[in-house]
């Protein structure tokens, strides 16, 4: 569960709420721009407070969240959970990207092949470039 800590540095917040797997990964994004803290752009070091407002983008998805809760140990996931608030309409946005990506994943076309060549078809392979 969080603790009771009056601030807390963001980088180490954004990995303790793990959204971020270490946190030179959450160093990197931040240095990035890719996270703002009450719309505006930050460096590592800041010190976040329960009620500041996130903005954060990892990959393609966006969270627009609300600090809960502080804690500066990494938690089970369950327990990261309590430590923000999501912004309903960001959720529901981000959901509906993930649905959209899995839906253009099963349209486009795997060109790569099913499996690596076994010792047959290597040979056949190896006939074939030998003719040419």
């Amino acid at each position: 569960m969080p603790t009771e800590i009056d601030s807390l540095r963001l980088d180490k917040w954004l990995w303790a709420a793990r959204f971020f797997k270490t946190r030179n990964l959450a160093q990197e994004a931040i240095a990035g721009g890719k996270v703002h803290v009450n719309d505006q752009r930050v460096k590592p070091g800041k010190e976040v407070k329960p009620g500041m407002r996130l903005s954060i983008t990892k990959d393609s998805l966006h969270w627009d969240i609300t600090i809960t809760a502080l804690s500066a140990q990494r938690r089970p996931a369950k327990d990261a959970v309590l430590l923000y608030e999501e912004d309903p309409e960001s959720h529901a946005k981000r959901q509906q990207q993930i649905i959209d990506e899995r839906e253009m994943r099963a349209l486009m076309p795997h060109n790569g092949p099913e499996h690596r060549p076994n010792k047959k078809e290597r040979r056949m392979i190896h006939r074939f470039k030998q003719d040419f």
